[in-house]
């Protein structure tokens, strides 16, 4: 049987990595750098276009005046959403959202949610009756791995900067005037690792994620709290978890330092 390329690059990435070495050269724990640009959507309250390496998002929020849930009358709400557009990458494809869509947009979500970020209440207009929801989507315009990493710096670059506008009397938005900023209390980050040959690597490529046996992400804070995690395919052993939390945070921390010096 013919061998595709394919198959020999992710049997060339294997053998690598049991010899604790990568494709592109980048040691284990060494996640890859990236640029930042933000305000390229005019239409948005803020707008960030990630590069980590050859992957690149753009992502944008846009603040909506809807009903507070029922449950939480006196409290607004943020809604996170991904779209892996078919000029990424040659595997993705126009149409519903994918498997991959929705759990790539779920754990950027939730690495930002269950911080505690955002406080809620503050997005408050009156209770029971009107509250802020601010829609953060991004949109991946090339896929070379890692969205979830990319998505997440992305998305905190968007929420760092986005406005809220003023509304009128009958808590309608009036266009190209604004109140504020929408405030963070901390700053997560998601960190991505995956197991090849037995090795932990962070931040993977395309095609390490391809040869990969198994994914984990971790979303940490400035404030040093952990709020969210989430497992891929495969198992890790205790000390593995351990490892890519404390990993983690060391790496969060390197791409906040850099994020917020690129915002300033």
């Amino acid at each position: 049987m013919r061998t595709t390329v394919l198959e020999y690059d992710l049997s060339k990435i294997v053998e690598l990595a049991r010899q604790g070495k990568r494709l592109d050269g980048r040691g284990l724990e060494e996640a890859r750098d990236f640029t930042l640009e933000l305000g390229m959507c005019k239409n948005a309250e803020s707008s960030a276009r990630i590069r980590l390496g050859e992957t690149e998002v753009i992502a944008g929020i846009k603040m909506g005046v809807d009903k507070p849930y029922p449950d939480n009358p006196d409290e607004g709400a943020i809604s996170c959403g991904a779209e892996l557009l078919a000029l990424a990458h040659s595997e993705y494809e126009a149409g519903p959202p994918s498997l991959d869509e929705i759990e790539v947009a779920r754990v950027v979500d939730r690495g930002i949610r269950e911080s505690k970020a955002i406080d809620f209440k503050k997005l408050c207009i009156t209770e029971g009756e009107a509250c802020w929801i601010a829609f953060m989507d991004f949109y991946a315009i090339n896929s070379s791995g890692n969205l979830f990493d990319a998505g997440s710096i992305a998305g905190l670059a968007a929420f760092l900067t986005a406005k809220i506008p003023k509304l009128d009397e009958n808590n309608k938005i009036i266009k190209n005037e604004y109140q504020g900023k929408l405030e963070l209390k901390r700053l997560p980050l998601l960190t991505t690792f995956v197991k090849i040959g037995g090795q932990i690597m962070v931040d993977p490529t395309y095609l390490e994620e391809k040869a990969s046996e198994a994914r984990f992400s971790v979303a940490t804070t400035d404030d040093g709290l952990m709020s969210a995690m989430q497992k891929g395919p495969g198992s890790f052993t205790l000390e593995e978890v351990n490892k890519m939390i404390d990993l983690g945070f060391k790496i969060a921390d390197e791409r906040r330092k850099k994020l917020l010096k690129e915002i300033k």
